[in-house]
């Protein structure tokens, strides 16, 4: 953070700040008094000094030493994997991911967190990598290999499903944007995650046991029931037609709560963008984010998937995305309440008084901009909405309220959430 309160040393101050966010992949705050931004200084009078930022690289010997290292783990082991974490973005290295599973013949799972930063049509992709509530035959896969590299991963209580993961540390090789550590042994800092697993991709050996045991198990998972003639919605046959949606030139926003593990089972076609927030759980994250997404990736048609509760925190960011020409097709998915903290803690907080939510953001509308709004509460109307959306209203904010049954969640949800809540209502360990 940069608070600037006087002219002196108020480049500094900046460029010291976007040169962090550039080297850390991660967002600087920058304040500057409001009487300030219009006095005249010489440093800012004068043509720009060009900036330049040191490349990083690794440590050469640390590198050669993580590689050998691991590829003793690794000539040992029968049936390795390979997981993909959501540090691989901070890092740069998708692309060096990417080349180690095509040289190793590995299977490719995903952690939550990192879904849509692993190519999904991938050969070896066998899906997210979630303990107990992964991907059908994956976790099966990942939990039985002899020996597992994690690219950038984060373990905490929700990615590791209230820490019940059955890993174990000697298995793993743990490879983090600037670190390296192999099983129980030795930790190689200064090694750059994209520069391992180039390194690591010219020795490796292919080895494609564990990804031949997945096609061994694997069946394909069933389609929901037939709905009947106006049939109240169910959230699995929702997604279903989301699914249908999906192409190149589309991103996903998932919400915190059901939407999580739902956009989760979404297969991403090349290109698909995908986002949600894992790390802090921030219900509401995803109407701002929508928003910023929608604004930066102008080439692509954001499909955002929000809970009624999520989205009465931060609902009046609509306002900003019809103002700023936005086409998204936002799914408000009416359920009366948190259904994520029903599964977790329940009580009376978590039922919300019900808007009516079309009705909001029709009065936010006001007629400015382009805005279409819709109600459904059967398949057929859904059906009729989304072709609506995609074909006469696609240069619109669509704005689709889905009503479901406040007990409609995925069954990920209800495993995950118990497990959650097994952890975080433990007795406190007295040290």
């Amino acid at each position: 953070m940069a608070v600037v309160n006087n002219l002196e040393d108020a480049h500094e101050q900046i460029d010291t700040a976007i040169s962090t966010a550039l080297k850390e992949s991660k967002p600087v705050y920058i304040s500057i008094g409001c009487n300030l931004p219009a006095i005249p200084h010489p440093t800012f009078s004068r043509e720009p000094v060009p900036f330049f930022l040191n490349p990083r690289v690794s440590n050469q010997m640390g590198l050669e030493a993580a590689v050998e290292a691991t590829l003793q783990v690794l000539s040992k082991a029968v049936k390795p994997v390979l997981v993909g974490g959501p540090k691989i973005r901070v890092a740069k290295a998708k692309d060096a991911f990417v080349q180690l599973a095509d040289v190793s013949g590995y299977p490719v799972a995903v952690m939550p967190s990192a879904k849509g930063l692993v190519p999904e049509h991938h050969p070896h992709f066998i899906g997210t990598y979630w303990g107990a509530v992964s991907t059908a035959f994956c976790a099966e896969i990942v939990e039985s290999a002899d020996a597992y590299i994690f690219a950038g991963p984060i373990f905490n209580d929700y990615s590791s499903v209230g820490y019940s993961l059955l890993l174990k540390k000697e298995k793993a090789i743990i490879v983090q944007p600037e670190r390296v550590v192999v099983a129980n042994g030795p930790a190689f800092g200064c090694v750059l995650m994209k520069d391992f697993f180039q390194a690591l991709s010219k020795r490796i050996a292919k080895n494609t046991t564990a990804f031949e045991n997945y096609k061994r198990i694997f069946v394909p998972e069933g389609q929901p029931l037939e709905c009947a003639p106006k049939e109240p919605l169910r959230v699995n046959v929702l997604f279903k037609h989301i699914q249908k949606m999906l192409s190149g030139s589309t991103a996903v926003i998932a919400e915190t709560g059901d939407s999580w593990f739902n956009c989760q089972k979404l297969k991403l076609p090349e290109g698909c963008g995908y986002e949600f927030q894992m790390q802090y759980g921030s219900i509401g994250w995803s109407v701002g984010a929508t928003l910023g997404y929608a604004q930066a990736a102008q080439d692509k048609r954001v499909i955002a998937c929000i809970g009624d509760g999520s989205f009465q925190v931060t609902a009046q960011d609509v306002s900003t995305m019809i103002r700023c020409g936005q086409n998204t097709i936002i799914f408000l998915i009416n359920n009366g309440g948190y259904t994520i903290e029903v599964e977790i803690h329940d009580g009376p907080y978590n039922v919300i008084k019900n808007w009516n939510y079309t009705g909001l953001v029709d009065a936010i509308h006001n007629g400015e901009g382009k805005c279409w709004t819709a109600k459904v509460t059967c398949e057929e109307e859904l059906k009729d909405a989304i072709e609506t959306a995609t074909g006469p209203k696609q240069d619109c904010l669509c704005f689709i309220e889905v009503i479901v049954h406040k007990d409609d969640t995925s069954k990920e949800l209800l495993e995950w959430g118990s497990r959650v809540s097994a952890a975080n209502s433990r007795p406190p360990n007295p040290q």
